[in-house]
């Protein structure tokens, strides 16, 4: 952990007239009202969630102004801040679009895993969700509230940490709809015991509706409006009901629905009418 004063190139204590490099920043280091801690900043560039970027503060990588920075610092727009030596170029809040609403297709990684050393030479597979999105929005995407694998449809991200982690919040309160699929009809108690709500774990979801919509073959579709349910509590309710799901399909998160022009694989920026919906909090016009 690099902690303790600068040092001068010979290995001595900076002097007096060093006073800058000897003492820490914990009082914004730019002045005035833009200032904002560090791993704030760092989140909303979508470098790193805040987490993260407390670790790096702890293990010495991060300087502002050639200082060393510590938990607590905060920088303004004009300080410079590096990583292992690195410019670190926070966007403008206002740049670019910030949260994407994405198609997922069932079985599609948002990350391209890494592939083991004996397969390196392999052909590459195609990128991942995430690392097709646009990189003048972002270096690294954060998911929220992401349906499991082998499911899909709906997929909200975003380049900025804080934003997404106000979303995370959000969701717990929103109502979504899903399209479930399983083998052969359920019955009438079995649709009863779902619009319960209950989960293995004794929580209650709030479930508006539980609808058959039509299916083929041996597979029925059903429509499940619920409030502040993942994809794995939805799969969840069903199984306890005895329902064979294969799949599971978002639909829509709040006012935000999945529209029948976006292909499976395809993404678009989301509104800023949109996300204040979602968040009525966001900013109706500028940074935010």
């Amino acid at each position: 952990m690099a902690r303790g004063p600068a040092r001068s190139g010979g290995g001595r204590r900076a002097g007096p007239g060093s006073r800058g490099a000897a003492a820490r920043p914990r009082a914004p280091l730019g002045g005035g009202t833009s200032a904002e801690r560090l791993q704030k900043m760092l989140a909303r560039a979508g470098l790193a969630s805040r987490r993260e970027a407390e670790a790096w503060i702890r293990a010495g990588r991060l300087t502002v102004n050639g200082q060393v920075a510590e938990l607590g610092a905060r920088v303004a727009p004009h300080d410079q801040v590096r990583l292992d030596g690195r410019l670190v170029r926070a966007r403008a809040a206002e740049a670019g679009a910030r949260v994407f609403l994405c198609h997922r297709s069932p079985g599609e990684p948002l990350k391209t895993p890494a592939l083991p050393a004996a397969e390196s030479g392999a052909r590459a597979p195609r990128a991942a969700l995430l690392e097709r999105l646009p990189r003048r929005a972002g270096r690294r995407f954060i998911a929220v509230s992401p349906m499991p694998r082998a499911d899909g449809g709906l997929e909200l991200v975003s380049s900025d940490g804080e934003l997404a982690m106000r979303l995370q919040r959000a969701v717990h309160a929103l109502r979504s709809e899903f399209g479930v699929r399983v083998r052969g009809e359920l019955s009438a108690a079995q649709l009863e015991g779902i619009r319960a709500g209950a989960l293995d774990s004794g929580a209650r979801l709030t479930v508006e509706r539980c609808e058959a919509a039509g299916g083929e073959a041996a597979n029925r579709w059903y429509t499940l409006g619920v409030h502040g349910a993942s994809g794995k509590e939805v799969r969840q309710l069903f199984e306890r009901q005895g329902a064979l799901v294969s799949r599971v399909l978002r639909t829509q998160l709040g006012a935000v629905r999945l529209e029948r022009s976006l292909a499976r694989g395809q993404f678009r920026a989301l509104t800023r009418e949109e996300l204040r919906g979602l968040l009525p909090d966001y900013p109706a016009s500028g940074g935010g």
